[in-house]
């Protein structure tokens, strides 16, 4: 059995994904925004050992939800799916930061360095990361001109770098990226064409495989191509430095 961590866990794959690993035998501990989400996360999956509350979009709640999962003990597996969509408007958060890029990246790289490191850790991506660019002098957008749509795909790019990064840091780990595919969820929307059963495969195969690989970026259970930057060291460790200087936390080494 193992202890598995679902950031975004109260609606959508975040949910599917822990309902199955909890039906698996697994010991699942869920993510909601706050207590109200948090509630309602473990109404819907009673199994769940608990639910931990933070607001992805502060610097300050996204420390205090690293926290809260060390204290609670080491995590096996790590499943960041918390994110936003491709429709939103540039909303900057508490800490001056453009919406979409501390949801979707800075948070995952700071729960990532801060929380005990797990034997384990998935990164959900999307395939329209593949139309996303690398623009590290612009993370904020602030030069260029705003859309929703590209703003996401960058996130989601900076997602398989973070999820290649720390495989190539961290080799005592398995680190990898999942396209659930575009599927009905509250952000995919209802005419979305994707099996949602699939979709969550992946994510329970990759936190329950005897073997896992690492460094690899799926779709369905199968290797698939990227973003030929997030495999660059130079984009990786750019973005991480940016990260670092964004929150004061830096990655830990080997």
């Amino acid at each position: 059995m193992s202890r598995i961590f679902i950031t975004g866990s109260g609606d959508g794959l975040g949910q599917l994904a822990a309902g199955r690993l909890l039906e698996e035998g697994h010991e699942v501990v869920l993510h909601a925004r706050n207590e109200s989400r948090a509630h309602d996360a473990l109404d819907a999956l009673p199994g769940a050992s608990g639910a931990l509350t933070g607001d992805l979009s502060s610097i300050a709640e996204t420390r205090d939800l690293a926290s809260q999962a060390n204290a609670s003990g080491r995590f096996d597996v790590v499943v960041h799916n918390a994110a936003v969509g491709y429709r939103e408007p540039r909303i900057e958060t508490v800490d001056g930061l453009e919406h979409v890029f501390q949801i979707n990246v800075l948070a995952p790289y700071l729960l990532t360095a801060l929380i005990e490191r797990p034997s384990r850790l998935i990164y959900l991506s999307s395939g329209m990361h593949l139309g996303g660019e690398v623009a590290l002098d612009d993370l904020q957008w602030v030069r260029r001109r705003w859309s929703g749509a590209q703003a996401y795909s960058d996130s989601k790019l900076y997602d398989v770098v973070l999820a290649f990064a720390v495989a190539r840091l961290w080799p005592d780990a398995s680190s990898n990226a999942v396209d659930p595919g575009w599927v009905p969820t509250r952000m995919g929307g209802r005419g979305a064409p994707g099996d949602l059963d699939q979709a969550g495969e992946t994510q329970v195969w990759l936190a329950t495989a005897p073997a896992p690989p690492s460094g690899e970026y799926f779709y369905h259970r199968r290797p698939h191509r990227t973003h030929p930057a997030a495999s660059d060291p130079a984009v990786q460790d750019g973005l991480l430095d940016a990260c670092a200087s964004l929150t004061g936390v830096e990655l830990p080494a080997t």
